[in-house]
This record gives C-alpha cells, sequence and structure tokens, in this order.
C-alpha cells in the first residue's frame, strides 16, 4: 500500500507583521494558499480556499482531476461569496496549488506563483508553472532568470483566486513513486532560496519536520521579505502519516 509521510510548516518572516499563507497536509490532500489583498484580504482569502479544499481529504475519489479542479473551483465560488458579504474583502485573491492523491496517482491543481516540486532519484523539478509576468517574459525571451530573480514587477500575478468568472487552473494527472519527495511552497521560500539549495535539504535530511525547519531558516537567512510556507510530503510503503496539519493563517491558534 502506498501512502504519504508529511509536514507543514509557515512562518510570518522577517518583514511582514501578518500571515497570509495557509497551508494543508492530509493522508490524501496537500494545499498550499498564499493570499494577497488589503486590511486582513489575504488572510480571509488563503485561510478560506485551504478550508474549502480540505473537504477532499475525507473522501475517495473516481476521477482524481476532476475532484481537484471541482474543489479549487469551490474555493473561488467560496471568495465571491465573502466579498458578498463584506463588500470590504473586495480585491482580495489568493494562489492554490494542491496535489490530490489515490495510491500512487496524484492530481495537481495549480493558479498563481505558489510552487510544487518533486524530488526523484536525486533530482529536483519544479512541476508548475507560474502565472506571473516574469514568467511570460521569460518564455518570449525577453529577459533571463537572473533578470526574472530582480525584476521590478516579479510579483505580478496574471492568474489567482479572486471570486472572478474567469478561472483557468492548470491540471494533470501523474504517477507516484515510493521515495519520491515533493515540496508545495509560497514564493517566500522558492523567491529567495535557489532551487539546488531546495534540493540539497530535500534529498540530504531525513526527518520531514526537520526538513521543514531548515527550509523556513534557510528563507528567513535570505531576508525573510515574505511569508514563508512549505508542505514536503514522501510517498512511502505501509504506514504513512495519519492526522492532518494546518498552518499559517488556515490555523489561527
Amino acid at each position: 500500500m502506498i501512502t504519504l509521510r508529511y509536514a507543514a510548516g509557515s512562518d510570518v518572516g522577517r518583514v511582514r507583521q501578518g500571515n497570509e499563507d495557509a497551508a494543508y497536509a492530509g493522508p490524501r490532500l496537500l494545499a498550499v494558499a498564499d493570499g494577497m489583498g488589503g486590511h486582513v484580504g489575504g488572510e480571509v482569502a488563503s485561510s478560506a480556499a485551504v478550508a474549502t479544499v480540505a473537504t477532499l481529504d475525507h473522501e475517495r475519489h473516481a476521477d482524481l482531476v476532476a475532484a481537484a479542479e471541482a474543489g479549487l473551483r469551490k474555493a473561488n465560488q467560496r471568495l465571491r461569496e465573502l466579498v458578498e458579504q463584506d463588500p470590504s474583502l473586495t480585491g482580495m485573491g489568493t494562489t492554490l496549488t494542491m496535489m490530490l492523491w489515490d495510491g500512487p496517482r496524484v492530481a495537481l491543481a495549480h493558479i498563481g506563483d505558489s510552487r510544487a516540486y518533486l524530488l526523484r532519484d536525486g533530482d529536483l523539478y519544479q512541476i508548475t508553472y507560474d502565472h506571473t509576468l516574469v514568467q511570460t517574459l521569460m518564455d518570449d525571451g525577453r529577459i533571463t532568470p537572473e533578470e526574472a530573480a530582480r525584476h521590478p514587477h516579479r510579483s505580478i500575478l496574471l492568474q489567482v483566486l479572486d471570486g472572478g468568472d474567469t478561472v483557468d487552473p492548470d491540471l494533470s494527472l501523474r504517477d507516484a513513486e515510493v521515495g519520491d519527495r515533493y515540496l508545495l511552497c509560497s514564493d517566500g521560500l522558492s523567491g529567495v532560496v535557489e532551487a539546488d539549495r531546495l534540493r540539497h535539504v530535500l534529498a540530504e535530511v531525513d526527518d520531514l519536520g526537520e526538513v521543514i525547519r531548515r527550509l523556513i531558516d534557510m528563507a528567513c537567512e535570505a531576508g525573510g521579505p515574505d511569508n514563508i510556507t512549505c508542505v514536503v510530503a514522501e510517498v512511502v510503503e505501509g504506514a504513512g502519516s495519519e492526522e492532518p496539519v494546518v498552518v499559517g493563517s488556515a490555523n489561527p491558534s
């Protein structure tokens, strides 16, 4: 039986006053959301999105991709309802990167610039696409990755969940292998820590809780300009983790 071991953590970082990130890790669902919006909008958006999709963790799904997409769209609808109830939340939004599991099969649903990575056989692969202006500029050959890292508009997102009518997430179905490790994170980690350093920690540190601690410490040491949230999961034979973990704005306590 293929299952998951997992851990999750979130930190406000060195600059921000509040935490607008949220994450969930459970036996069937991994999710990271990075909220944005004035006042408390970012916290509301990320926590609402994660709380909405968390229900997927408790169900079996015949079609993983369809279930993941439906969960993401339901989260978008939830944001619309919240803005209708409280117009001061107008303009809030959130990224959402989620993986829905059933044994060796996993559906990946993604919108925004949070990321998912796969570590397999010692190599690290980014398996999500950043829905950002700078990624588009790189695709067009107009800037280099080095220029993108310091581009003044690198925070501009082209797609998020915001309760609007147009939601076009990236969807895929993947096969997992025993020994794979997955990292889902907000750009508070991926934006300041190089991929090779992420790979080293994921490959060399066995304890997943320690992996989380080291990744957050690395982002803080790099200045911690944003909230830092990450979920790490390992595909294992036999018993995996059992209790869900909820962090960031989704876990106010």
